[in-house]
């Protein structure tokens, strides 16, 4: 979907329940309860469920995302709730958010698939820090897109990196319903 299409979601009130969620995923939750707090890049932050949930436990989080209607979205929820965000509009795919090397105590890519960003994102974590993502997959009969994987595909992308969780089906996620693979993986000191 372009992301003028994301803006007039967002801006209609047509959205999907799942574009205003307030709950975070709950493979973040289960993945970062007990990191030490530190800095957190949240890529295709959406609206911010993750990116406030991450700034109410004392992360330092800048999120990200191309539609200018879910960063305003996203400024006016940590606002209501007292949360300093740091928020940044940019085309991922287009590159326009330089990821800084070594930055990032944590960076969450939920529910959003570009092959070149997990070099960059990879590169953005600390040694010892730890990177989720979570992406739809193809089910059977389906071939792969530029929005889903195949089944395997996601942790090939973690060679050398500690896994410490991969899994792939139904997510535990009641907004998103796709077969998914999700991967929580820490940087190798």
């Amino acid at each position: 979907m372009e992301i003028s299409a994301w803006d007039e979601r967002y801006r209609s009130g047509a959205h999907a329940a799942s574009d205003f969620n307030t709950e975070p995923s709950p493979l973040l939750v289960a993945s970062v309860s007990n990191l030490p707090r530190g800095n957190a890049l949240d890529l295709a932050a959406g609206a911010g469920r993750n990116a406030l949930w991450l700034a109410d436990r004392g992360w330092n989080v800048t999120a990200v995302d191309g539609s200018s209607a879910a960063i305003e979205a996203l400024r006016k929820r940590a606002a209501e709730r007292h949360l300093a965000i740091n928020t940044h509009v940019a085309n991922l795919e287009r590159h326009e958010f330089a990821i800084a090397p070594s930055a990032w105590d944590l960076i969450a890519i939920c529910y959003y698939l570009q092959r070149d960003l997990f070099e960059p994102a990879k590169a953005g974590v600390v040694p010892g820090g730890v990177l989720i993502s979570i992406v739809h997959i193809t089910e059977p009969g389906e071939e792969p897109t530029g929005h889903r994987l195949r089944p395997g595909e996601l942790v090939k992308y973690f060679d050398g990196w500690e896994v410490l969780h991969y899994a792939e089906g139904k997510p535990n996620d009641p907004v998103h319903k796709r077969a998914c693979a999700e991967i929580v993986a820490r940087r190798t000191r």
